[in-house]
């Protein structure tokens, strides 16, 4: 009633329409313009009760003069405040979040405030809550692709086992140089995966096109192929490494937002280099032991190679079978 009746006299309620000949008029319920610039006349409004006596608003309501800001902001359907920041030079944005999360924790405040970041701090927390999925889909899709390439569940893991030096090297270069994990440093750790990955292809391709082909062993096929393989290897690494070097030495406007990307490619291939040269020639050997086997116990179903004909049950004799017809 207290609302309705405030809206009666201030709101421009329309109650009706007059309709003429000619024309049409509205008609809008309101006090009298006097009293609509005047405080006091809010002692001098009246709300019906459910008897029907008339009772005064202030006896159920206080008002006073004070000042309050002109305008309100909303989210939604809520009032808002909006508190920018800053961070000072060498804080990284993930940190200055996470003190911001902490300090609202410990002030303790009630269920019904509710905050949220907005702006560059939005962005980053989106992307880390979506980096991890978007890097899984891809080493998926990579290990579906060259499983269909080389008809094999096991070989693609053997390729794919680069990618975690990888990943070490960006981190423990970005470290070393003093830079965060940045969407732009996420954004170089992702472009190694495609870059890291084609050295275990190339030993790979060429140790299993030895060993179904031309029906050398595993240890012979993988060791034929770190030694026929090491100069393309080198010169495809090299080219990579050489080409974000540029995006990692360079200096003036905008550097800083371009070195973490190169520092990752950087600190990543040379660390990757080094181990997987060493480790994909072992993993190779070991895996190949696991595919040998699943293959003795029926669990493997891809397409077996010359070496791997070799370690299936031999079939049973023509002579065998037509007797039993």
């Amino acid at each position: 009633m207290i609302d309705q009746t405030l809206y009666d006299a201030f709101g421009q309620r329309q109650i009706t329409t007059i309709y003429t000949s000619t024309s049409q008029y509205k008609v809008i319920l309101e006090v009298q313009p006097d009293f609509q610039s005047d405080a006091s006349a809010l002692t001098r409004i009246y709300i019906p009760s459910n008897t029907g006596a008339e009772v005064p608003l202030s006896t159920v309501a206080h008002f006073g003069t004070k000042i309050e800001p002109l305008t309100v902001n909303h989210q939604g359907q809520f009032p808002s405040v909006t508190l920018s920041f800053n961070v000072a030079p060498g804080v990284a944005l993930g940190d200055a979040v996470a003190k911001i999360q902490a300090l609202q924790e410990q002030m303790k405040v009630p269920l019904t405030l509710q905050g949220s970041f907005q702006g560059n701090a939005q962005a980053f927390q989106s992307s880390l809550s979506s980096t991890p999925l978007l890097i899984a889909a891809a080493v998926l899709v990579m290990y579906i692709v060259l499983g269909m390439l080389y008809e094999s569940y096991i070989h693609p893991i053997t390729i794919l086992s680069a990618l975690p030096s990888a990943g070490v090297g960006a981190l423990i270069t970005l470290i070393l140089f003093g830079y965060d994990l940045s969407v732009i440093a996420l954004i170089g750790i992702i472009l190694l995966i495609g870059i890291v990955k084609k050295n275990a292809i190339m030993m790979i391709d060429f140790a299993l096109d030895a060993e179904r082909n031309h029906g050398k062993s595993p240890l012979d096929s993988i060791h034929e192929a770190c030694l026929l393989r090491f100069r393309p290897i080198m010169m495809t690494t090299m080219a990579a490494l050489l080409g974000g070097l540029p995006l990692a030495v360079e200096s003036g406007a905008g550097s800083e937002l371009r070195r973490p990307l190169g520092i990752a490619i950087v600190g990543g291939l040379i660390v990757s280099q080094f181990l997987t040269l060493y480790t994909t020639p072992v993993i190779y050997l070991y895996l190949d032991k696991v595919n040998q086997w699943l293959g003795e116990h029926g669990f493997h179903r891809g397409k077996a190679g010359k070496s791997e004909q070799k370690r299936l049950p031999p079939p049973e004799p023509k002579t065998l079978i037509a007797a039993a017809e």
